[in-house]
């Protein structure tokens, strides 16, 4: 069975990705920041990972950077609400380019729509 990691600063954002994956046969972990994320991964490597941009700790961006140097054969998905601009210091609609350019295969905006979510993750499976 596949196993999802989902990284938000957002308990209610987890919790209702979290029911979607677990209700389509995925293993969830569930990560708020991505410092959290990268040891919850080397506890038990995720096929997937569904990271927000912008959170506390360690930012998504970032984030996917290490993932892609340190675990390359992950699968990410980033999604972001578009957040503070002084974060990144990007415009919120470049924020999705720069995160495929940083290696996420797929980007959504929230509020998210969970049935592209869940089909964009079953394409990477």
């Amino acid at each position: 069975m596949a196993h999802i990691l989902i990284i938000d600063d957002d308990s209610d954002i987890c919790g209702l990705l979290q029911k979607k994956m677990e209700g389509a046969g995925y293993n969830v972990s569930i990560a708020c920041n991505g410092v959290e994320a990268i040891e919850r991964h080397r506890e038990v490597p995720a096929d997937v990972v569904i990271t927000d941009i912008f959170m506390p700790e360690k930012e998504g961006l970032e984030l996917i950077r290490e993932f892609r140097r340190d675990f390359p054969g992950v699968k990410i998905v980033a999604v972001s609400g578009g957040g503070p601009e002084s974060l990144s210091g990007l415009p919120a609609m470049d924020i999705f380019d720069f995160a495929k350019k940083m290696g996420a295969l797929h980007v959504f905006k929230k509020p998210l729509d969970m049935d592209a979510l869940l089909k964009a993750v079953k394409e990477l499976l």
